[in-house]
């Protein structure tokens, strides 16, 4: 069953048309990088959409570290907001993963745990 578009009182004033709620550009990001993306508990959503001009929602993924975003708004921008939180979310996902691998070079130079495979 598919998701039912936002509701026109639900729609964020500089957003745009009822038409452009129907079809929203999807991704799925690690659960664990949405406080990196969004601050802590969301609090930058309401900056992202705005500067963004489109409304975001997310939902998460039963039985999975994932959370499913959407964007609604015009074609341009719901593209552009898509690709900018990707992005964000690859360079996050980066940047602690280089942080865990410096994490066990220097454990394991320390010989604080066995080296790992």
């Amino acid at each position: 069953m598919g998701k039912l578009p936002p509701k026109p009182n639900d729609i964020l004033s500089w957003v745009g048309a009822p038409e452009d709620f129907t079809e929203p550009e999807v991704f799925q990001v690690q659960t664990r990088l949405l406080e990196a993306l969004f601050g802590p508990e969301g609090s930058r959503i309401p900056y992202v959409e705005k500067v963004s001009k489109v409304m975001l929602e997310m939902k998460a993924l039963e039985s999975s570290d994932l959370t499913e975003v959407m964007v609604y708004g015009p074609y341009l921008y719901k593209f552009r907001t898509k690709w900018m939180l990707q992005s964000m979310a690859e360079w996050h996902r980066q940047r602690q993963e280089r942080g865990m691998l410096r994490l066990e070079e220097a454990m394991n130079s320390l010989e604080l745990c066995p080296p790992m495979k």
